[in-house]
């Protein structure tokens, strides 16, 4: 009884002591829950599909956080990771037969091919180089995909019909909501670890890791590596959802969006990517186009303007991340979480604001 006591009251003491403790770790489990309730409150098709395709991309953009928020190896062409673990995919399902959860970690091995064959020649630049020779290798395969119309690819047509993640859109739902949370998990893990470290010294001074001794070169195959097999899953995954898969996935659009949902929710902290896809998509996708696309026909000068809002979602989308980075240059997540947190002088732990002491040290808090 003692040990079955003990196996119920630990997770309660977990929450309390890691969780509870500082409100952005709070809201993250609320949000989480609130998820895997949702389909309880409502199933409607329609917005179960638009967070099943938030929570994909919200996979993929913390996968370019992870490599370009944590490492500095700005990434132009992160589409290309997503299109290669797709098209993939949608291959070996079609020619094959094979079942999406086969299809799926295999197309996340090609991503993480496909991360080895950006790094190793991108390895020497930096900056702005490394920008740009990151974003011609989506060009070159979508050229290739272009120039092939009868091909593997089947060229701009794109390779439809292939088998979907489930007939039902509930559990669908299932799959890429938990996925989505576990990845996410994952990835705070390692940034959270010795590797994410020696990627946070590699941003700030790479020279100065080399001479301590940090083999650069391996971390930064491997952050392309972790990268690539992150957005894979997320490229798998959003083929089989769409049961198909085209050239909109490798173009630049696709790249340059997953960078402004990173820069809108806040750069090297994972959360804030993913936090910036759960709350840009559903807005543009769902309030712009389902609910005020339906008001087109109301006499209401001011419904009509709504309506014809929704006509312009990008230039919304667009004034909307304006606003954010004009007020929160770091990004909304870690502008909420300076509001809300302050760090202990002493032993850098996080503390909620309004403590006056840590609570872990009891150090004096500023």
């Amino acid at each position: 009884m003692n040990t079955l006591a003990a196996y119920v009251t630990k997770p309660f003491k977990l929450l309390r002591s890691e969780i509870f403790v500082l409100p952005w770790r709070t809201a993250v489990l609320l949000v989480c829950l609130l998820l895997l309730l949702f389909p309880v409150i409502s199933r409607e098709p329609f917005i179960l599909r638009v967070l099943i395709l938030a929570s994909i991309f919200a996979v993929f953009a913390a996968s370019w956080d992870l490599l370009s928020g944590f490492t500095g190896q700005i990434n132009f062409g992160h589409a290309l990771f997503f299109g290669v673990a797709a098209y993939t995919a949608a291959i070996l399902n079609r020619d094959l037969g094979w079942a999406p959860w086969a299809t799926i970690p295999l197309g996340a091995l090609a991503a993480v091919l496909a991360g080895l064959v950006v790094g190793i020649p991108c390895l020497r630049l930096r900056g702005t180089y490394l920008a740009f020779a990151t974003l011609a290798f989506p060009l070159i395969l979508l050229g290739l995909v272009y120039a092939n119309p009868g091909g593997m690819t089947e060229g701009e047509l794109g390779i439809y019909g292939i088998a979907s993640l489930s007939e039902s859109r509930v559990v669908s739902y299932y799959i890429a909501i938990p996925s989505m949370i576990v990845l996410g998990f994952v990835m705070w893990k390692i940034t959270d670890s010795k590797i994410g470290l020696i990627f946070h010294a590699i941003r700030e001074d790479e020279v100065t890791a080399r001479a301590s001794g940090v083999n650069t070169t391996r971390y930064k195959l491997l952050a392309f590596c972790l990268s690539g097999l992150i957005a894979g899953i997320a490229g798998g995954l959003y083929a089989h959802f769409l049961k198909g898969v085209g050239p909109s996935t490798l173009e630049l659009l696709l790249s340059f969006q997953v960078i402004i949902w990173a820069v809108f929710g806040g750069i090297a902290t994972i959360l804030g990517p993913m936090a910036g896809v759960l709350i840009l998509y559903p807005f543009t996708e769902f309030v712009l186009i389902r609910y005020l696309g339906r008001l087109s026909d109301s006499s209401s000068p001011i419904i009509t303007f709504l309506a014809e809002l929704s006509q312009a979602r990008l230039l919304v989308f667009a004034c909307l991340v304006l606003l954010v980075l004009l007020f929160m240059p770091q990004g909304l997540i870690t502008w909420l979480r300076d509001k809300t947190e302050k760090v202990c002088p002493r032993c850098k732990l996080q503390n909620v604001a309004w403590r006056r002491k840590c609570r872990v040290c009891t150090a004096e808090l500023d």
